[in-house]
């Protein structure tokens, strides 16, 4: 399965103006416990983070703070209709790495940095909750991943980023076998 996330962290309260994007890709299998519930296993590499614009005297464009993850989500699977399915449960993710990166006005990396791993929580966990239409072997869904646990430790960017959480909306197509 693979598809756009739409990311931002959050202190208290999530608020999408800064919203980041990236992708979700990795495998999921849907084991059916009875005609209506499926608890499905995922392993997935994802992209998070947030997105800053700025517009100074120097210039305009973006700030890209980006964290990659390698996330697994355990999902209680609830066959609503047919082909229509809610899904909810936890996931836990390993941070993989861990970088800025600097956007001009037209899209273009003009710059990037990378960051420290360990002045950031190596492992992150939290919730979600979505939809899927399933079609065939084909399902299309989304899913809203709620972070739980603080992600900067230490150093500059741990501080700058110490009671951040990662929020994400997730947008994705996946293909059974």
């Amino acid at each position: 399965k693979g598809g756009l996330n739409l990311t931002n962290l959050y202190v208290d309260d999530v608020d999408d103006e800064n919203m980041k994007p990236g992708v979700n890709v990795g495998f999921y299998a849907k084991v059916p416990v009875s005609k209506i519930f499926s608890v499905q296993p995922e392993v997935l590499y994802s992209m998070k983070g947030a997105q800053l614009n700025y517009n100074n005297i120097l210039g305009s464009g973006k700030y890209r703070f980006n964290l990659d993850y390698l996330e697994v989500p355990i999902g209680a699977v609830v066959n609503v209709a047919k082909n229509f399915n809610i899904s909810v449960g936890p996931y836990v993710a390993f941070l993989l790495s861990a970088k800025v990166q600097d956007v001009d006005k037209n899209g273009n990396i003009t710059g990037a940095t990378e960051l420290n791993k360990d002045n950031f929580e190596s492992v992150d966990y939290g919730a979600f909750g979505g939809v899927a239409f399933d079609m065939g072997n084909i399902t299309l869904g989304g899913r809203y991943t709620y972070g739980l646990k603080e992600i900067g430790k230490s150093g500059l960017s741990g501080n700058l980023t110490n009671n951040s959480k990662n929020s994400a909306i997730s947008f994705y197509l996946g293909f059974g076998f």
